[in-house]
């Protein structure tokens, strides 16, 4: 259960504190009609993932273990290029963000969108979080809803922290995010180290015992 937490968590803070389209639009929204309003839309991303975590477990969940145990080495290949490109946001780190309107409700379903035509949204569910949902159900299904659970918990608070912070200072709260992202590089590698080598144990230990 304790790993379930630590992996789920883990990934969930680095793919939050990553740049990327959401992130950049709840952020202008932040900073142009304040916290409050923005707030209903952080809970976006639980929304837009239903279609595809369930399209990702659905064909996880009927296929052999070992291709699961493949995609893990492919998935820890992934976050691998992700904390690269985390590195390479840290290094040359720029947030410039528009400044769009919009009622809340607007808010909240622009940022459904915005995720759903996010390819990062499908790759992580696709690399990351399918395999890992997939070998903790198999486990036990209590360990598979606790690693979900855990990965949008943390994600959703770590976002509102970074939106708390571009709301009170314009200028602490981008040093900060650019800090958070360095965070997230090493995180990132990390974890695609560990799915790595968690993958590549996997295999051996199925040839050994076939």
């Amino acid at each position: 259960m304790f790993e379930q937490v630590l992996l789920g968590g883990g990934f969930a803070f680095a793919a939050a504190v990553q740049p990327g389209p959401l992130q950049a639009y709840l952020v202008s929204q932040t900073l142009a009609h304040g916290l409050r309003r923005t707030v209903p839309a952080v809970f976006a991303p639980i929304l837009s993932d239903i279609p595809i975590a369930a399209l990702v477990l659905f064909v996880l969940t009927n296929i052999p273990p070992e291709f699961v145990l493949i995609l893990r080495l492919v998935g820890g290949s992934f976050l691998l290029y992700l904390a690269y490109g985390a590195y390479r946001s840290f290094r040359h780190y720029q947030h410039s963000l528009s400044r769009p309107s919009g009622s809340v409700r607007q808010t909240f379903f622009k940022a459904v969108a915005v995720n759903l035509l996010n390819p990062n949204a499908y790759m992580g569910w696709a690399l990351v979080m399918g395999p890992l949902v997939a070998s903790a159900w198999r486990q036990s299904p209590a360990d598979g809803l606790v690693l979900i659970a855990t990965f949008y918990v943390v994600m959703i608070l770590t976002t509102l922290v970074i939106l708390a912070l571009f709301g009170r200072a314009r200028s602490v709260g981008p040093r900060l995010a650019r800090t958070m992202v360095g965070l997230s590089a090493v995180a990132l590698a990390i974890f695609g180290l560990y799915q790595i080598w968690s993958g590549g144990m996997g295999i051996v230990q199925t040839v050994a015992t076939s």
